[in-house]
Order: C-alpha cells, then structure tokens, then sequence
C-alpha cells in the first residue's frame, strides 16, 4: 500500500492510511482514483429515472471495511510491496516524469494500522480485496456495513494480480454481491464506485468506463480498467459495479498530481479477478506458470525481415537457459504466435497466458521459425526467477562505416572494446561504435556499444562477418534486416528497414 507521489504526476495503490502511533502517513501501497464524494443521482442528471439508489441499496451492504495491523518490516529488497512501487516508478520514470522523495514510512519494529475496503463474495464469509490491504499484515478486522466488526484470517494472496481473499465467521449469513462481466464493459458504460475512502464511512461515486486494456508495468496481468469515478486511499480492494450492480472491477490504483483524484482510477477486471479469487478461496495460493522467455513485439519491421503476413506475436529475444522454454525447443528468432488454442497477438498476450498457467502443464507453443508454424510442446514451469536486468553502456570500439544502408560504424570485439561496454569473453559478434542520425539504425533504436551477435538468424563472429551479412540481406532484396544485440546481460531483436535507408 505504497503511496507513490510524483512532482506533478503520480500513480498510487490506494490502501488507506498507516498510523504509527499517533502520527499519520499515507500508506505506500494505495490505489484510488480520485477523492471521494457523495453519490449523485446520475452523470448525466438527477432525474428518478437515472438513480443508482437500487443498485446502492442492494450492493452496500455486502462492502466492508479493512482495518489491518501490522509489524513494520525494514524494508527489502524482495518484498512484494517494494518492488510493485518500483514498477510503478519505472514507468513514470520511462515516460520522463520526475518522481521526488517518498515520505518516510514507519520504522522496523514498529506497529502500524492500514484501511482498506473489500466485499463479501459468499454467505459465509469470504471477502476479496486487494494484496496491498492486506500485505505484512499481523492482525486483521472487518467491519461490515451494519457496524459488527469481526476478526478475518487471510485465505490466501497473489501479488502479482495484487488479490487477496480473507474470510470472517459470521453468525448469520452474509449479504453479497455477484460478479458481472467485464470483458461487456464499453467506452462510457456508467460505473459505481463503493468503498470507506479515508475511513469517513462507506462512500458511492459514480462515474464511465474511460478506456479498457491500461498496461501500467506492474505485472504480467496489467489490463486494469481506466475509470473517472472519484476514488480515493481506503477505496483499494472496493468494487466497481456495473447498472445491473454486479462486480465488474476491484478499484487498485489512480494517477495523481497529489494523492488525490483527478478522474483516472485503474479497477483490476472481474473476469480477471474471479478466476485467481476461486483458486485462492480453494488452495489458499496460486503458483503461476512461467516459460523462461525474454520477449518484444513484432514492428512490420520484423514480420517483414522473418517472412510473418502481419505484425503479429511475441519474438523471442533471449531463451533461459534450462528453462521449460528451453527444453522444448524454443529458440532465438522464434515469433510465438498460439499458446494451445489461443492466438499471441502481443508479448502481453503471450504473458498473461502462461501466467494463467500452472506449473506442470502440458501445453502446445506454435512458434514461426524459418517461413512456417512449428508447434512445440511445453511442460511449464512454476517460478518466473532468471530474467535479466537491463544494463546500460557507454563507449564503442570505432571501425570503417558499412555503409549507408544502415548507417552504422562496427568494430571487433577486442579486449579495450570488451572492457568498455562490459561484455565478458564469451559473447562473440560485432559492436555498434557509431550511429548515424536520421538513418535507419538510429531510428530502430541501435546504440553505441551495442553488441550485433546475429544478422537474420545467423551468428557473426566479428564485424566483418556482420557486414557481409547485412549486404547479402540487401542483395536478397529483403524489405528489412533483423540484428540480435546484446546490451549488457539483455538480448533483444531490432529490425531495420532497408527502404528508409
């Protein structure tokens, strides 16, 4: 439940708020959409006809309030809180908004409260809510929407989708809501947001659909849906309600000058949710699938370059070594188009499908690899350990220009190159001294000190044999050349067109 602030901008988890002892601090990992204000009648008006009452009346009874204690962890590095904050700073920091100092949170050892909301599911007690309410937490109360406050245990929690489901023993049964169907949800579809924003009390705000589809870096299930309806810290794990009242969302996550709203709420999707909530409520865990791929989209560029009719798929970068990608057969170059029956239009598709998984499944992989599908099969494995981190570089070994074709200098991987950009002794290939500006090369993204280690497929050993390669791609009359490179520990394809050079 990290608040993540920006200088003019910021994403947020929108969990309520810690208090150590008498002081009171945003807590880090909060998701809310904007600040909270009483329901009106409608959007567009406050006729009769366009009141929510109905749907309020049925449906806030089944919302609760969270109220977690907790033992402030020091912070490290593998928490699961931490490293979602530093996804969200990521992205901000990608897309070149300046993220300032956090406030500091409470100190190890200390004992700390946290509020969030969430909502029952069953008659006998089950409640989902976000992973963030409930994350370190020691002691966990619920307090329905008639008062009674009850003790919960925690079921079970996934980080990744950032869900969570805890149960309360009630001597009656309990009011629910149902789940809807969010893949129905349209542009401008009216939204009701239910949750105890601040703690004040149960609070209703409506609000459309603003977009589908949100990818916010966080994780293999990003597809958050985008909403103005005003939420705010302690709305995290509320619900997000269609007109017929049925759960189409779990509110997570606002985009924030200041903490506050500003109309642009991020809701996980119910039919997202309800698939990980019947496994936490029946495991108490889940184990996601993992491939052991490093994946990017396929640009016309490269369809073109690998003979694909469309852009379309997830190429294949980089394969872990021992991986179950690895032992089926995946390789380099390959573009990943199904999994089983499934059709991988992008690197997210390909994600989220294998994560929706379980380890020990047996499934088909159709690859395109050398002008046709391949299908391979794949046992999956279950921990998603041995990516490697981006690294940067700086330098390059300068070499006679290949030409106006590409427009790139190449030099040979000599010890002083070696040393320069940090390439240890086994990587062979060609590294990338100069690029020229506004030709093809440059505008594929290709760096000095990148280091070329296949063209088209095929390793090279040196700049020459990069060289050559590139010419025999343009004597072949391809529409455009596709280059391996490495950049520090990570692999990743460029394709770039011959027609613009």
């Amino acid at each position: 439940m990290t608040n993540i602030i920006k200088n003019r901008r910021s994403m947020a988890l929108l969990g309520a708020a810690i208090v150590v002892g008498a002081a009171s601090l945003p807590l880090a990992f909060e998701t809310s959409s904007a600040f909270a204000t009483p329901a009106s009648a409608s959007i567009a008006g406050s006729s009769a006809g366009n009141s929510f009452s109905s749907v309020v009346d049925a449906d806030k009874p089944a919302v609760v309030t969270i109220v977690t204690t907790m033992k402030a962890p020091a912070q490290q590095d593998g928490d699961d809180n931490s490293q979602m904050q530093e996804q969200f700073k990521q992205f901000f920091e990608q897309q070149g908004i300046p993220v300032p100092h956090q406030a500091p949170g409470p100190q190890s050892g200390e004992r700390a409260q946290a509020l969030g909301s969430g909502f029952i599911v069953s008659p006998d007690g089950y409640i989902v809510t976000n992973n963030h309410v409930i994350a370190n937490a020691t002691d966990i109360k619920v307090t329905l929407d008639d008062g009674t406050e009850l003790p919960a245990k925690l079921i079970g929690a996934d980080p990744k989708a950032d869900l969570a489901v805890v149960k309360v023993d009630a001597k009656k049964e309990l009011p629910t809501v149902a789940w809807g169907d969010s893949d129905k949800l349209r542009l401008g579809d009216q939204v009701l947001a239910i949750g105890n924003p601040f703690g004040i009390g149960t609070t209703v705000t409506a609000g459309i659909v603003s977009a589908r589809g949100r990818d916010l870096h966080s994780g293999p299930y990003d597809d958050f849906i985008q909403i103005d309806a005003p939420i705010n810290h302690g709305n995290s794990g509320g619900p997000l309600v269609d007109s017929d009242g049925k759960v189409v969302g779990i509110n997570t996550a606002i985009y924030s000058p200041n903490g506050g709203s500003v109309g642009v709420g991020f809701a996980i999707p119910a039919d997202q949710a309800k698939m990980i909530v019947a496994k936490l409520q029946k495991n108490g865990s889940i184990d996601h699938g993992y491939l052991g791929v490093q994946i990017q989209p396929v640009s016309q560029d490269v369809a073109d370059a690998i003979g694909l009719a469309k852009p379309a798929g997830a190429l294949v970068a980089d394969v872990t070594k021992g991986s179950p990608a690895a032992r089926a057969g995946i390789e380099q170059g390959d573009a990943i188009t199904a999994v089983g029956d499934k059709t991988v239009s992008t690197p997210k598709d390909l994600s989220r499908l294998v994560a929706d998984l379980s380890p020990g499944d047996k499934e088909t992989i159709t690859v395109w690899r050398d002008g046709k599908s391949v299908d391979l099969k794949v046992a999956i494995g279950g921990n998603d350990d041995g990516k490697p981190e981006k690294a940067s570089f700086k330098g390059g070994e300068k070499a006679a220009p290949t030409g106006p074709r590409i427009g790139v200098s190449l030099g040979d991987l000599t010890p002083e190159a070696r040393e320069r950009i940090g390439v240890s002794e086994d990587v062979e290939g060609a590294v990338v001294a100069e690029v020229a500006p506004d030709k093809p090369a440059a505008e594929a993204g290709l760096k000095a000190g990148d280091v070329i280690v296949s063209v088209n497929g095929k390793a090279v050993h040196d700049a020459s044999e990069a060289k050559t390669a590139v010419a025999t791609a343009a004597k072949d009359e391809k529409k455009s050349v596709l280059l391996l490179i490495q950049r520090g520990e990570n692999k990743t394809f460029v394709a770039v067109p011959f027609a613009a050079a």
